[in-house]
């Protein structure tokens, strides 16, 4: 069996750590890479019910279509005086089927159940605030209280 000359396994020895270092270094950024997506884009960073009337809903984008809408929350009165405060409440909407039922019956009141994230995803919708569910639907107008 013929050996290197020394020389030659301390080359060769060098270059595989060198090598080693690389291919770690390359592992770790994947891990940490693939981490922060997950993290930013699909982790939910809470959940929650928003109530109101419900303004539109559209189908819109330019390369991936997704479905927005608007819903007008009543507010109790402003800091400066005056009437009542309207907050909007803009969110997108996660399947085509909840779609369909918002834009049947725009203008009535709905309890939404929503997901939010902390980052945006072209083909999920322009908002942190993802619909999944509709909780309930009434006929819109003014509560009496």
């Amino acid at each position: 069996m013929e050996t290197l000359p020394i020389e030659n396994q301390k080359k060769a020895n060098k270059r595989s750590g060198c090598r080693r270092y690389f291919l770690m270094g390359i592992l770790v950024f994947i891990i940490l890479g693939g981490g922060y997506i997950y993290w930013n884009y699909y982790n939910v960073f809470g959940d929650g019910v928003k109530s109101g009337i419900l303004k539109n809903v559209v189908r819109k984008g330019q390369v991936f279509k997704t479905f927005e809408g608007e819903l007008i929350q009543a507010g109790i009165k402003g800091a400066l005086g005056g009437g009542a405060q309207s907050n909007n409440f803009v969110f997108s909407i996660e399947n085509k089927r909840i779609y369909d039922t918002l834009a049947i019956h725009s203008g009535k009141r709905f309890d939404l159940h929503y997901k939010e994230y902390r980052g945006v995803l072209p083909w999920r919708g322009n908002t942190v605030y993802i619909v999944d569910s509709i909780i309930s639907m009434t006929d819109g107008g003014v509560s009496p209280f």
